[in-house]
């Protein structure tokens, strides 16, 4: 006998709901899970394992439903019956307060890093800087710097009038980046509140690097730099940017730019320029100046038209901040170098296709380095990769070899004449 329509239909609904309600359940005991953890953390408990009991499962398939879920008996959430509300009941709760902290089973970025760096055909000297630390608590020591989750810090820095600037950045970046207050004590949780004072804090350390450098004893007055930074604390990723230097995510293949050329031909840039009094011989600003944002060039700051307070030449970063997923492959963080012979999509589509043939962030900025060079870049060439996941091997296509008998080759080749 066949089953009836309405028979079907009312089981093809139970699996449904049934499936729903587990991917619900699934859902309510990792916040619980969570919330217990951050509980117990903050009593200064550990604990080390979590047992999880399904209580009152009813028998009969067609009134399926869960009455309680206990984990160490400590944490519980109660589901209402199916008449009440058939999947998404409200859900009652013992644990603490809300705790704004991800979840410990989300996307963590496993950190590796290469760099090239190359003074090019067409360039007498090397102005470029970079700086590439892939676990920057062990960096800066357990005694100054600890963090309840992994975190990293790249820079480039493309100096202009020379390396004095450039230099003075990378041998100072950490005590500038780093010896303010918002990291002298580890936070308990990195939440909004928390990247929000990281934000400030970045902001005032451009601002203080750019200062230092008004003292000619440490760097000429005609002498600046551009400065691009990337910090990755756990899946957070946070770029500042003060120049003409790029920052570019690959996430599944699609290139998103991180930052903005600061340059006259970013038209927000040069009409700020313009809005302040300031003007463009060309592409340069005041005729002299490539960009339009850099440490240093205390040279341009001190004497422009409207005082050291409203030039149009800043030193302020652009800072973007973005949480990184499992679709986050890699970060290419170059100097202009690069981005005057490469879009971002090109570059990303270049590193993408190395990466998945050999794997290794070294080895691949050293082929986009080159790979700018053969296409005729004018300019010093660093470039950074930093991969956040580890890059699918390419499987080895196997070869097969045939072996031809003399008569059979003979054969073969008197069928092909005929």
């Amino acid at each position: 006998m066949r089953p009836s329509k309405a028979s079907v239909t009312q089981t093809w609904l139970l699996l449904t709901q049934l499936c729903l309600l587990k991917d619900f359940v699934i859902r309510c005991v990792r916040e619980f899970i969570r919330r217990a953890k951050s509980m117990l953390l903050s009593q200064n408990m550990v604990a080390e394992s979590a047992e999880i009991s399904v209580i009152s499962v009813a028998k009969d398939p067609n009134n399926f439903q869960i009455a309680e879920i206990r984990i160490h008996d400590s944490v519980c959430i109660e589901i209402p019956s199916s008449e009440e509300s058939l999947l998404l009941g409200s859900v009652k709760s013992c644990s603490a307060n809300d705790i704004d902290e991800p979840d410990t089973d989300e996307f963590i970025p496993k950190i590796s890093s290469g760099s090239y760096a190359d003074k090019g055909d067409y360039r007498e000297y090397m102005e470029d800087e970079h700086i590439c630390i892939d676990d920057l608590s062990d960096h800066l020591g357990s005694s100054f710097f600890r963090f309840p989750v992994p975190i990293a810090f790249y820079g480039v820095f493309d100096g202009h009038g020379g390396s004095e600037a450039s230099q003075y950045i990378k041998e100072n970046a950490t005590r500038l980046f780093f010896e303010d207050a918002v990291f002298r004590e580890s936070p308990s949780i990195v939440n909004a509140f928390y990247l929000k004072e990281l934000e400030n804090s970045y902001r005032k350390a451009y601002l203080l690097a750019d200062l230092a450098m008004e003292d000619e004893s440490i760097v000429s007055s005609s002498c600046g730099t551009t400065a691009l930074t990337a910090l990755v604390i756990g899946r957070h990723l946070m770029v500042a940017n003060a120049g003409d230097c790029r920052a570019v995510l690959c996430r599944k293949g699609k290139a998103v730019d991180m930052s903005f050329d600061h340059k006259s031909t970013f038209e927000p840039e040069r009409r700020r320029v313009e809005d302040l009094g300031g003007y463009f011989e060309g592409e340069y600003l005041y005729g002299d100046l490539a960009v339009t944002r850099a440490l240093g060039d205390w040279s341009i700051k001190r004497y422009s038209p409207l005082g050291v307070s409203l030039s149009p030449l800043i030193a302020d970063p652009d800072i973007q901040q973005m949480m990184l997923t499992e679709e986050d492959e890699f970060l290419i963080m170059g100097c202009d170098g690069v981005w005057d012979v490469m879009t971002s999509q090109y570059a990303v589509t270049f590193a993408r296709q190395g990466l998945r043939r050999h794997g290794d962030p070294r080895r691949c900025a050293m082929e986009l380095g080159r790979e700018a060079s053969r296409r005729e870049s004018s300019d010093n060439v660093t470039v950074v990769v930093i991969c956040f996941t580890s890059p699918p091997a390419t499987p080895q296509r196997r070869r097969i070899r045939f072996c031809v008998s003399d008569e059979a080759r003979v054969r073969l080749q008197t069928m092909l004449e005929s």
